[in-house]
């Protein structure tokens, strides 16, 4: 859900680099734009095999991709060297993930993924004037408040998961009633708010002239700031049409 790959132990965590070219934020820029079209490539591909009748196949694709994505998710996190193979792996895996939700979702409410697509381009810009016109700046208290409301929201989002084991839910947070829109609507906004810290930690990679690897980190933790804000605006639309 949150993006848990940007935080300061990013870079305080690695040396800057003594030889070699160090990693520049247009260079993070181009990875990120390969892992979109590796997303793009097998979410489509998932897509099409549902609008062609094949349902058990895109269902196993599926949840295939999500196995390999979590796999992917961890040895990134924990096998940092491993990035270069391991986030296009990601990405690909994701793709399959996104591209079943996709799919389903507009099955139900026909025309809600290219809604839900131009939303998230849409935050992502309207972040990125934001951040580097400073009106909102990355301070620690900014990084504070946003963790403890992604983990405050990962824990709602756990409580709900137990509890549909024993057919239980928490009251009005997952309906489209106003109270689940505006939990919904809360969630798409923290997870945009992500963005902001995205950028900063690329930048601040740049500066220090981290290696160049650094940028498959950055064009990696942004990935994971989109997928997240994409799956919650498909959320928030589907409970508005709901209404």
């Amino acid at each position: 859900m949150s993006n848990p790959v940007f935080s300061r132990r990013a870079i305080e965590g690695n040396e800057r680099i003594l030889n070699g070219e160090p990693m520049t934020i247009s260079g993070a820029v181009n990875k990120t734009f390969i892992l979109f079209l590796c997303l793009l490539l097998t979410s489509c591909y998932e897509f099409s095999l549902y609008l062609q009748g094949y349902t058990d196949k895109a269902a196993a694709l599926m949840m295939g991709g999500f196995v390999v994505a979590i796999i992917a998710f961890i040895m990134i996190m924990f096998a940092r060297k491993t990035i270069k193979i391991m986030a296009p792996i990601y990405a690909l895996s994701e793709g399959l993930v996104l591209g079943g939700l996709s799919v389903m979702f507009e099955a139900q409410y026909p025309g809600i993924v290219i809604q839900a697509v131009g939303s998230t381009f849409m935050a992502f810009f309207v972040m990125l004037a934001l951040y580097k016109a400073q009106i909102i700046k990355c301070t620690e208290k900014f990084r504070s408040v946003l963790m403890i409301s992604m983990f405050s929201i990962l824990g709602i989002y756990l409580v709900q998961i137990i509890g549909s084991f024993f057919h239980m839910s928490v009251p009005g947070l997952f309906g489209s009633g106003l109270i689940g829109i505006g939990f919904s609507a809360f969630v798409c906004i923290i997870a945009a708010l992500n963005f902001i810290i995205d950028f900063q930690v690329i930048e601040d990679g740049a500066n220090a002239m981290m290696d160049k690897s650094f940028e498959w980190y950055g064009a990696f933790g942004l990935m994971v700031t989109f997928v997240w804000l994409y799956i919650e605006i498909l959320n928030l639309l589907a409970k508005l049409r709901d209404r």
